[in-house]
């Protein structure tokens, strides 16, 4: 089962332009601190944050209780002119998981409402016996060679925003997700899909629009340590030691 954690700014849009509207840089850069601050928070338990809207993100936070989610809730109240309220669904899928960790929190009110502040909505927490996450790390095969150092820089951006948004379409198919992390590079939490599906997918985007893609599969009981084998396994591939274009690696305590 994996554990999904929607964490939302609290009326948000609101603030951005009471009593006047604030300067954008002011705004990216909050936006930016906020989701580091999380980010570094969620890590301790071993979790993982991904950005959507900034102020939207979507942490997969096996390992985190009910008192670990509140500690960062508060943190941010502490040093932020913003309060961050906060949705906890689990699955067998991340896709239903996310789902149900949003429909808990839009019960307690909407993103822009005044009334709503600094919510924890848990649905269901992860018995440790039950956690379990799988994490696909996803890049481009010989970007720098390709696109980076012969095509203009945002022509470059443009194609790996393509590659996104088709393994997004093809993956939220398969209950699973996909966020860039920079780079030519994705993470996508892949709770119960099989590495021929993965394979399959990879095959049909380089078929679909030419751009040749690689994995590593990590598993683990925890966001971080399947993250890790994920990353250990493309470099085996980017290393030559694997032929194929997926490789999985465990780290089940």
């Amino acid at each position: 089962m994996i554990q999904m954690t929607l964490i939302q700014i609290d009326n948000y849009g609101p603030w951005t332009v009471t009593p006047n509207p604030r300067n954008e840089s002011d705004l990216q850069i909050l936006q930016a601190e906020l989701f580091a601050d999380v980010q570094r928070q969620i890590a301790m338990k071993k979790g993982l944050v991904f950005y959507t809207r900034f102020d939207n993100m979507l942490a997969v936070t096996n390992g985190l209780n009910e008192e670990d989610h509140m500690r960062i809730q508060r943190s941010i109240r502490n040093r932020y002119p913003i309060t961050i309220s906060m949705g906890v669904g689990t699955a067998k899928t991340p896709y239903e998981a996310q789902k149900i960790a949003t429909e808990v929190l839009q019960k307690k009110g909407g993103a822009q409402s005044e009334d709503r502040k600094e919510i924890l909505a848990i649905d269901s927490l992860v018995k440790p016996e039950d956690s379990f996450v799988q994490m696909a790390h996803i890049d481009i095969n010989g970007i720098t060679d390709s696109l980076t150092d012969i095509i203009p820089a945002f022509d470059t951006n443009f194609l790996v925003n393509k590659a996104q948004h088709y393994l997004m379409t093809k993956l939220i198919e398969k209950g699973s997700l996909l966020f860039f992390i920079g780079g030519d590079n994705f993470m996508s939490p892949c709770n119960e899909l099989s590495i021929d599906e993965l394979m399959e997918i990879i095959e049909e985007i380089d078929e679909e629009i030419d751009i040749p893609l690689k994995a590593g599969v990590g598993r683990s009981d925890n966001a971080e340590d399947a993250a890790y084998m994920a990353d250990l396994g493309l470099e085996e591939i980017r290393e030559g030691n694997n032929e194929e274009l997926v490789y999985v690696l465990e780290k089940i305590n």
